[in-house]
C-alpha cells in the first residue's frame, strides 16, 4: 500500500484549480490549493506538503518570485505548471528552484506521473549522508536536526541549510554571493542582507553574536567561515 502523497496546488483559474484537485485526488493524492501567491506560502509552511504545483501567471505574485520565497524556508519538491513555455521562463524557473517544470495543456496523468519521479529523485539518494561534526556542533543531514553540546536546536529550514553548508568546509571563507547561490539558490544576484539576517538569527541560537563569535567569524568584505572554536 503506497502513502498518500499531500499535495499543496497554486493556482489562479478556478475551472483548472478544480479540475486539477479532483483529478489528483482520483490518484490518491491528499490535495490542499490556494488561489494566489500569498495564501500558497501561508499553506506551504502551515500544511508542509510533500509537494508543490506551482502555476506563474498568478495575481498578486510572479510565480517565480513565490518559488524563491518558498526556497528561503523550505525545501520542499515543487513542480511548476503553467502556460509559458519560452525557454528563458524556463530557465528562469528552474534556476529559482523548480524541480520541474510542466507546460499546460497536461493530463493528469502526466503530472502525476512527474509528481512521482520527482518525489522518487528525492528518495533515491544513495546511502545516508553521515553527520557532520565541527567542535561542539554535529549536524544530521538525514533528519535535518542540529545539536549544540548535546542540546537540540530549533532551526528553520533555511538556517539548516545555511549552517550545513557552512560545517560541510570548516575554516573556509565562503562569500556571500556564494551562500545567495548555492543555499538561496539565487544565480542571479539577490540581497546580501538575507545572508546577514540569516547568519544573525543562527549566532543568537549558537549563543553567541557578531562581536563574540564562536563558530560564526565574518571576515570582512569577504565572507563567513566556521571554525571549532576549541583550535
Amino acid at each position: 500500500m503506497f502513502a498518500v502523497v499531500h499535495l499543496l496546488l497554486v493556482e489562479d483559474d478556478a475551472r483548472v484549480r478544480s479540475a486539477l484537485t479532483r483529478a489528483l485526488a482520483e490518484h490518491g493524492h491528499a490535495v490542499v490549493s490556494a488561489a494566489a501567491g500569498m495564501p500558497g506560502l501561508t499553506l506551504a509552511l502551515e500544511e508542509r506538503p510533500d509537494l508543490v504545483v506551482l502555476d506563474l501567471g498568478l495575481p498578486d505574485l510572479d510565480g517565480c518570485e513565490v518559488l524563491r520565497m518558498l526556497r528561503a524556508v523550505s525545501a520542499v519538491p515543487v513542480i511548476v505548471a503553467t502556460a509559458r513555455d519560452a525557454e528563458p521562463e524556463i530557465v528562469r524557473a528552474l534556476d529559482a528552484g523548480a524541480d520541474d517544470y510542466v507546460v499546460k495543456p497536461f493530463s493528469a496523468a502526466q503530472l502525476d506521473a512527474r509528481i512521482r519521479a520527482v518525489l522518487r529523485r528525492g528518495r533515491d539518494t544513495g546511502a545516508e549522508p553521515a553527520p557532520v561534526r565541527v567542535g561542539g556542533l554535529r549536524i544530521e543531514p538525514a533528519g535535518r536536526e542540529v545539536f549544540l553540546d548535546g542540546t537540540r536546536l530549533e532551526l528553520t529550514p533555511k538556517e539548516f541549510d545555511l549552517l550545513h553548508y557552512l560545517a560541510l568546509r570548516p575554516g573556509q571563507v565562503v562569500s556571500k554571493r556564494e551562500l545567495l547561490t548555492e543555499v538561496w539558490r539565487m544565480a542571479y544576484g539577490g540581497a546580501d542582507k538575507t545572508v546577514d539576517v540569516h547568519l544573525s538569527w543562527l549566532r543568537r541560537k549558537l549563543g553567541e553574536n557578531a562581536h563574540r563569535p564562536r563558530y560564526l567569524q565574518t571576515v570582512h568584505g569577504v565572507g563567513v567561515k566556521i571554525v571549532d572554536p576549541e583550535e
